[in-house]
């Protein structure tokens, strides 16, 4: 059966459970999570069970997708994309309980600044993947994978050279954001945001240059 969704994927979801489970038991139950600061006063907080739960909530939401996109390729495209999505299903839930961890290491008073480590492993992250992305050669089973082909070797470079670029860009921003700390939850914000919007910028790419 095509299933994106490994056993290492929920893997992950039990960890992030695990670390929720820790949290409620070592965190009173009126703690409010201060997600950003003005000067020296919390202005944006989390309640502490609506905080524990958004990110187990989230990664089922992902493996759902994740899942029922894979039943719906055809055996030859989720051959093609298999390679790909499962690692990039792999770094968003890591990426979430790098984040609950984060919400751990607050509420029990911790040095470690999980959200700002989880932050510069994804900068680190899209920096690799910048590299790969624009150094990458046309082929039928590399590069990025879309519902639709890429026309043509030159369309090829401007998609991949382009959305290389473009990563570039989201890693200087999320390490300004690492260094110019304001609190967790712009930081979430800027991480959901990259996450979401470099595959669609890459997929709107591909469309703009179907012709060339």
């Amino acid at each position: 059966m095509q299933n994106l969704v490994t056993r290492f994927h929920l893997l992950l979801f039990g960890v992030t459970i695990a670390i929720s489970g820790v949290a409620l038991f070592n965190i009173p139950a009126n703690y409010v999570f201060a997600a950003h600061w003005t000067r020296s006063e919390a202005d944006w907080t989390w309640p502490l069970e609506d905080a524990l739960a958004t990110g187990p909530v989230v990664q089922i939401a992902l493996m759902a997708a994740f899942w029922g996109l894979g039943r719906l390729l055809t055996k030859n495209h989720f051959s093609k994309v298999e390679h790909l999505l499962q690692p990039a299903l792999t770094l968003l839930l890591s990426v979430i309980a790098g984040c609950q961890m984060g919400l751990l290491a607050l509420g029990i008073g911790s040095d470690f600044d999980f959200f700002r480590i989880t932050a510069g492993l994804l900068v680190m992250t899209l920096l690799v993947l910048a590299v790969v992305l624009f150094e990458a050669e046309r082929h039928s089973y590399a590069g990025m994978r879309m519902p639709w082909r890429v026309g043509s070797d030159r369309a090829w470079a401007v998609v991949h050279k382009g959305t290389a670029l473009v990563t570039i860009l989201a890693a200087v921003a999320l390490a300004a954001s690492v260094w110019f700390y304001a609190g967790p939850g712009p930081m979430v914000v800027t991480m959901a945001a990259i996450l979401v919007s470099l595959p669609i910028f890459a997929a709107l790419l591909t469309l703009l240059t179907r012709r060339l």
